[in-house]
């Protein structure tokens, strides 16, 4: 009746009715890297990156779980820090070779949920807000993948071809399709059809009905390099 419904909380709803969706974030957090040393380490305003990462999913406040994902103990010394999981996983992935398939594989393995976001330490402008609007996005349409994309409004050529106008007029950049760049700031997968196709043999990234979801510029922000945290730094 009316007055029982009124007693269950907005959870016990979801779950009772089959709308519960478990969702948890994964912060991969290697510490070898090529291009810039200790990337995870590297400090902004005196905080590591793999620490803003796990702030700003916390204060998100939209993940049933949060797990730091990586061989070195040391990023578990900083989770337990934080409060949140440590996953460690095999030191064979976490070389130059591994890829993201076989470690995000290897964690959906152990970790039950309904849908796995990877948040990258990587993208230390990604902010609370820009998280909280993509699981919620997630939880809307419900895609096999979502992934973070920053729109660029402009002329865009591809081998010398144009890709998004032509030669034949000049457009107004307001006017033109935008492209869409792949971030890779905050990424989701549906853990069933990405064990299914890494199982299968096929590429698990892209498995699936695919949706993108537009971030700030801001938050497309990804560092490889020094100069990308210098950049970050000064932002």
């Amino acid at each position: 009746n009316d007055s029982s419904v009124n007693d269950f909380s907005t959870f016990e709803f979801n779950l009772l009715y089959g709308l519960y969706m478990k969702i948890i974030a994964m912060i991969p957090a290697r510490l070898g890297s090529q291009r810039l040393k200790q990337k995870n380490l590297q400090l902004i305003h005196g905080e590591a990156l793999i620490a803003h990462a796990i702030r700003k999913a916390k204060l998100s406040n939209v993940f049933d779980e949060i797990w730091v994902n990586s061989e070195a103990d040391i990023f578990g010394e900083i989770a337990k820090d934080q409060n949140v999981g440590f996953h460690k996983r095999p030191d064979k992935l976490a070389d130059n070779h591994a890829t993201s398939e076989d470690f995000v594989y290897e964690f959906l393995r152990k970790h039950e949920c309904d849908y796995l976001v990877q948040v990258h330490s990587v993208a230390p402008l990604l902010t609370v807000r820009d998280t909280v609007s993509f699981v919620n996005a997630l939880k809307d349409i419900k895609p096999d993948v979502l992934l973070s994309v920053e729109d660029i409004q402009i002329e865009c050529a591809f081998q010398n071809i144009p890709f998004n106008f032509n030669y034949d007029e000049k457009t107004n950049s307001q006017d033109l399709y935008p492209i869409e760049r792949i971030t890779w700031s905050i990424t989701a997968w549906k853990r069933d059809t990405y064990i299914d196709a890494y199982q299968a043999g096929l590429c698990a990234t892209y498995a699936g009905k695919i949706q993108y979801h537009p971030i700030d510029k801001l938050a497309s922000h990804v560092i490889k390099t020094q100069n990308d945290l210098d950049i970050a730094n000064a932002l």
